[in-house]
């Protein structure tokens, strides 16, 4: 069906990838992402007149419906149970190359130069997600806007109803407190997935000394339940406490249905009970070891992750 003076639907629809990555980026949360994607589809069929450029016409809908989220978000935030981790989303599988997941591949991009692959996949992060979620709204647009869509300030200006100017300002704000809050250095894709299989082998053998090792000084534990699943109530830090905890978390979990995939641009270990998604594990790692921890156990922000990828043993 076409939108007789906007927007058609085969135009919405050969960006809504990119909608939908902008959203989530903004939101941290897979299900807000697609209420506002289909809001500005909605806002798109009820244009009066065809915009000239309809990506950034599109795109600077979602900005503003996210803004409108991102205002009741922080009460709601306040009042979780636990820490709070965005919803985690399936990015490939790293296993068996399973295509369920492709709904969420514009946030890896295409063919890109290698570095900006990593720019991206550094962008759908927990660990960048996180730190996205202590700047304020506008900074959180503008510098997704920027760095990882690449827009010019007279855009990110006109989208956010400030001066270039401004825009400028957010964006360095931005940068410096991410800078602040994230190592100087990435590891590389194959250093990640290197360091999380020696990490699942030591935690398997119960061995706490290689646990230790590998772990960057300042590392950290991020269990979200959401007071919906049995999981600590706090961040955890300290590498004994840290190594003590996740090889008991092993050790709970022995004999358990587990799978690797690639979740927010690095492997996660899934593990499934009765059939169902009940737990997913990844690690932000840099090349100082790992930077931290984050185990997703909240079921309602598990459910698209696990409709996405289902229980497939690893044989």
């Amino acid at each position: 069906m076409s939108v007789a003076a906007g927007v058609s639907a085969e135009c919405f629809t050969a960006h809504r990838r990119s909608l939908f990555g902008l959203a989530y980026r903004m939101l941290g949360s897979a299900a807000e992402a697609e209420d506002v994607v289909q809001e500005a589809y909605l806002r798109a069929r009820a244009a009066g007149e065809a915009p000239e450029a309809p990506a950034a016409y599109l795109a600077t809908i979602v900005t503003r419906l996210c803004l409108d989220v991102l205002k009741s978000a922080r009460a709601r935030r306040e009042a979780y149970v636990g820490p709070w981790l965005p919803e985690p989303v399936p990015t490939g599988d790293l296993v068996d190359g399973d295509g369920a997941a492709a709904e969420y591949a514009d946030a890896l991009g295409g063919a890109e130069s290698p570095a900006a692959r990593m720019d991206r996949v550094e962008s759908i992060s927990m660990a960048f997600l996180v730190v996205l979620e202590s700047l304020s709204p506008l900074e959180r647009a503008a510098l997704i806007l920027r760095d990882v869509f690449d827009w010019e300030f007279d855009a990110i200006a006109a989208a956010l109803g400030r001066s270039p100017a401004a825009c400028r300002q957010l964006v360095h704000r931005a940068r410096e407190h991410v800078a602040a809050r994230q190592p100087r250095f990435r590891a590389t894709e194959a250093e990640r997935r290197r360091l999380f299989e020696a990490f699942l082998e030591a935690a398997a053998r119960g061995d706490a000394g290689a646990l230790a090792a590998m772990l960057a000084e300042g590392a950290s534990v991020t269990p979200d339940s959401g007071g919906k699943a049995s999981a600590a109530r706090r961040v955890l830090s300290g590498r004994d406490r840290i190594t003590r905890y996740f090889i008991g978390l092993w050790q709970k979990g022995a004999g358990a249905t587990t799978r690797v995939a690639s979740v927010n641009g690095g492997p996660a270990l899934l593990v499934y009970e009765g059939g169902r998604l009940a737990t997913a594990i990844g690690l932000d790692v840099s090349p100082a070891g790992v930077d931290a921890i984050w185990i997703m156990r909240n079921p309602d922000k598990l459910a698209r992750l696990g409709a996405a990828l289902p229980l497939l043993p690893i044989s």
